[in-house]
């Protein structure tokens, strides 16, 4: 059932955009420690809702590779940290677009890491996508035109860390599934997570309001939620089918960011998101031909 597959990837993506518009808006008030836990912690609920209902708390709490777990959870943990304060730095749509180079990096890092053989086709579209993302990159920097926002460059380069940080999690979750289930991986992530946080509530924690309360334990429960729908997509569509719809994000932040938050991208973003997009594409597309698959790491993949 490809369409309802991709119907559930659709409504994963949108989950997700919800969630990191919550961030954004607790950005500037709430220390990211204090967000990333929120995250985290509240995100295990639907996980563990969904677990209850398959009966299958067995396969999510079994492990043979107890640091790899822990592992993961350092990159992910530093990909959301950089991610989120990239938010609250930069527009929705620039922060999104950047964060596109993820798939790019991944191939590069799977060549280095993993001994994956990568030729020209793949090549060529990694350094196309990375052309994409310096020219998004570049009013950010302020290397077009003047810069209003010195604060804009830092969250541009938060971002292009956290992309790195998300491919070398996405390289270090192929690696973790060959023993581990999906259920595992992100289970452990979030509850590893959530400990990694609070050890950040000495640092200047806030006490929230009704408000920061709601949207903080709301964008945990789309986090979950997101992993959830993402999870069960893969159950309906082959990985080739749903995977290309993630860019569906940059259409959701457009609409997100010129509404909530009065942002208009640049036409360098625009045109350097059009250069991302289609690069990463064409990298599917080629993984796809040549038989390489990426379903039980793209499921095992959390939201941040």
């Amino acid at each position: 059932m490809p369409l309802a597959g991709i119907g559930f990837k659709l409504l994963s993506v949108l989950a997700f955009t919800f969630m990191v518009t919550g961030v954004k808006v607790l950005g500037d008030s709430v220390p990211v420690g204090q967000i990333v836990f929120a995250r985290a912690f509240f995100g295990l609920i639907p996980l563990a809702i969904m677990i209850q209902y398959q009966h299958t708390w067995s396969s999510a709490l079994a492990t043979k590779r107890p640091i790899g777990h822990v592992g993961r959870a350092i990159i992910g943990a530093s990909a959301m940290t950089l991610w989120f304060m990239a938010l609250s730095r930069l527009p929705l749509p620039d922060a999104t677009a950047i964060s596109f180079a993820q798939p790019l990096i991944t191939t590069a890092l799977a060549v280095v890491i993993l001994g994956e053989v990568v030729r020209l086709y793949r090549w060529s579209a990694v350094v196309v996508g990375f052309l994409g993302v310096l020219v998004i990159l570049s009013p950010n920097l302020g290397l077009i035109g003047a810069l209003d926002d010195p604060d804009r460059s830092v969250g541009a380069l938060l971002a292009l860390g956290s992309a790195g940080f998300m491919a070398l999690a996405q390289v270090y979750v192929r690696q973790l599934i060959k023993t581990e289930s999906t259920t595992a991986v992100v289970f452990y992530f979030s509850a590893i997570t959530s400990v990694f946080a609070l050890a950040t509530l000495p640092f200047g924690w806030i006490m929230p309001d009704a408000t920061t309360w709601a949207l903080l334990i709301g964008l945990g429960l789309l986090g979950g939620l997101a992993q959830i729908l993402l999870t069960h997509s893969f159950r309906l569509a082959p990985a080739s089918v749903i995977a290309p719809f993630d860019y569906t994000a940059m259409i959701f932040a457009l609409i997100v960011g010129y509404f909530l938050f009065d942002e208009v991208p640049g036409l360098a973003v625009l045109a350097g998101s059009v250069l991302v997009v289609g690069a990463g594409l064409f990298v599917i597309y080629r993984e796809h031909q040549i038989g390489i698959s990426r379903e039980a790491a793209l499921k095992a993949r959390t939201p941040s």
